[in-house]
């Protein structure tokens, strides 16, 4: 009886440790599944904790962009349905810029980030800038090693992201996207 009750305990522990399994790092960007466990690490980042993230943010020593996709009306809702999706929220400061993160980026999207990172680092690639959308979140995963990829050398990836700072009760914002 109790090892039957040792092997069910063992069981459940590697079913619990498997779903929660932090995936290795791809060799390029994440495509889809977007909302999905995240690998601890990205190539040319630092990545933080929601108490670092808090200091550095504190000490107002960062750029902050959140990348988290925009609500977009649902295809199958009526014309005549009133659509008013909740308000976004993130961090005070942040620059929002909707869909940077994703694996592919058209030429326009790809400008757009582009455009406002350099703009919000004042052309300065050794400039800090953090990098977070929600917890389980690639896409600033995705935007992070992208900014690396640009030549930009302290990238910060807050990988718990606005899910990680509203749970720990800092503050939060209402926030439109950069146009």
């Amino acid at each position: 009886m109790r090892a039957g009750r040792c092997l069910v305990f063992g069981f459940a522990l590697l079913v619990n440790l498997a779903a929660h399994a932090q995936p290795p790092e791809p060799e390029g960007y994440r495509m889809d599944d977007y909302r999905a466990p995240t690998p601890a690490t990205v190539a040319g980042a630092v990545v933080l904790d929601t108490v670092t993230a808090h200091q550095l943010w504190k000490r107002g020593e960062a750029v902050w962009i959140d990348v988290l996709a925009a609500p977009r009306r649902p295809a199958n809702l009526p014309q005549s349905a009133v659509w008013m999706p909740l308000p976004h929220r993130d961090i005070p400061g942040s620059l929002w810029l909707p869909d940077v993160g994703r694996g592919a980026l058209n030429p326009e999207l790809e400008g757009y980030f582009r455009d406002h990172l350099a703009t919000a680092t004042k052309l300065r690639k050794d400039a800090a800038v953090v990098f977070y959308c929600l917890a389980d979140c690639w896409m600033s995963w995705n935007a992070a090693k992208r900014a690396a990829s640009w030549g930009y050398t302290q990238i910060y990836w807050y990988r718990d992201g606005t899910d990680g700072w509203d749970a720990a009760r800092f503050p939060m914002q209402n926030a439109e996207p950069a146009e």
